[in-house]
């Protein structure tokens, strides 16, 4: 093994340990800051955090456009999408049973399963040009001043919550800004050790740079549900994956239009499929459990052992 392959490996590990610190300063600011003026811990979710956790997507996926690897950019956006529903929120289900408003169900879970709905099908006919990527940012624009019109204050995390601290802006930047490095570090390291074993610039983006750049959400998650926040987790994941479809594929598309291969659609179908699945889990009784979380990381193994996007 060179020594290429070894420090890649060490800057790995090095940056899944920045990521957990980075994402523990920046739940616990956020929330806090959230609370001081009054906005529930699910829109904090759906809009702060999962803007601050998907930098790492918009990075790599703008990077890959301006740089004229197409393939790059729409893996990493399907990839992560799928990553989040089936190993984040499958994972956190599994640590603790993940409860949602109905807020969240009728308004929500519903603008995920619209936009997956949108990535299909402009994806449908191998590329997504400049007019469907203005079209996804103004959807979102619209969904955001829906989301802060109709906040719904009702949550069902802990009253406890600890009052605003003198620090917190400063807590809330710099853990971000762990969380982005930390995440970039991850992908440059990830990326080096895809290459080196010879895998193509689609798979690189759909599996490794997916992977990567999704550990931030996982991170973020993880710490939130442990402390109590579940509306952090769930509205973390959710407003990612809308930000990743609506915003990211979107503004990389206005910069340079994207190529899509037939990889990258059956890689969306599957994400639809799976955002359904998850849509009526949470229909059921307003509830994600441990054996649903189970289902959800489990199709990831079924994914590839079907070889499916």
């Amino acid at each position: 093994m060179n020594v290429a392959i070894l420090g890649s490996l060490a800057l790995l590990v090095v940056a899944v340990a920045v990521l957990w610190v980075g994402a523990e300063q920046f739940v616990e600011a956020a929330v806090r800051l959230a609370r001081r003026f009054g906005v529930s811990g699910t829109v904090v979710g759906l809009t702060v955090v999962a803007v601050g956790t998907s930098l790492p997507e918009l990075a790599v996926t703008v990077e890959a456009s301006l740089g004229g690897r197409s393939m790059l950019a729409v893996g990493n956006v399907v990839g992560s999408n799928i990553y989040n529903i089936a190993v984040v929120l499958g994972l956190v289900a599994l640590v603790r049973l993940i409860r949602v408003s109905q807020r969240v169900l009728h308004r929500d879970v519903l603008a995920v399963l619209g936009a997956t709905g949108l990535l299909v099908a402009v994806l449908f006919d191998g590329r997504v040009s400049r007019l469907e990527g203005f079209g996804l940012l103004a959807v979102y624009a619209t969904y955001v001043v829906v989301l802060l019109r109709f906040a719904d204050a009702t949550t069902h995390e802990p009253t406890d919550v600890d009052p605003p601290k003198r620090f917190d802006a400063l807590r809330l930047v710099g853990g971000l800004v762990l969380v982005v490095v930390a995440g970039q570090l991850l992908v440059d390291s990830a990326v080096t050790l895809a290459r080196f074993a010879g895998v193509s610039d689609y798979v690189i983006g759909a599996t490794v740079v997916a992977v990567g750049t999704s550990t931030p959400e996982l991170a973020v998650s993880v710490v939130a549900l442990v402390r109590g926040r579940s509306g952090v987790s769930v509205g973390n994941v959710l407003g990612s994956n809308l930000l990743n479809v609506l915003v990211v594929l979107g503004l990389a598309a206005t910069i340079q239009p994207l190529v899509a291969s037939a990889a990258a659609f059956d890689g969306a179908l599957w994400l639809a499929g799976l955002t359904a699945l998850l849509a009526v889990a949470l229909w059921t009784g307003r509830r994600l459990t441990r054996p649903e979380g189970g289902l959800l990381v489990g199709s990831e193994a079924v994914r590839w052992l079907l070889g499916f996007g």
